[in-house]
């Protein structure tokens, strides 16, 4: 099952959907203030590699996530919420 990020319009809130299927969205309503004018957002990921061709050991919590040329946790990418 998708899941989704939405923030609503109206009050703010960003909340995440499970969805049935990607193609068949059900209408996304705001639980907290029930409002129907909700944006779909771009969420972040993390993703792991395991290669003898990049560092290991390191985390994106501590600045480090193991590939060099990215400059330590993708040039600032970590921590977005």
């Amino acid at each position: 099952m998708p899941v989704f990020e939405y923030r609503c319009t109206d009050c703010g809130k960003k909340f995440d959907v499970f969805h049935k299927s990607s193609t068949n969205l059900e209408e996304v309503i705001c639980p907290s203030c029930q409002s129907k004018n909700n944006k779909k957002l771009l969420s972040s990921f993390s993703a792991s590699i395991a290669s003898s061709g990049y560092e290991s050991g390191g985390s994106c919590s501590d600045g480090n996530c193991g590939v060099p040329s990215l400059g330590g946790c993708a040039n600032g990418m970590c921590g977005l919420n």
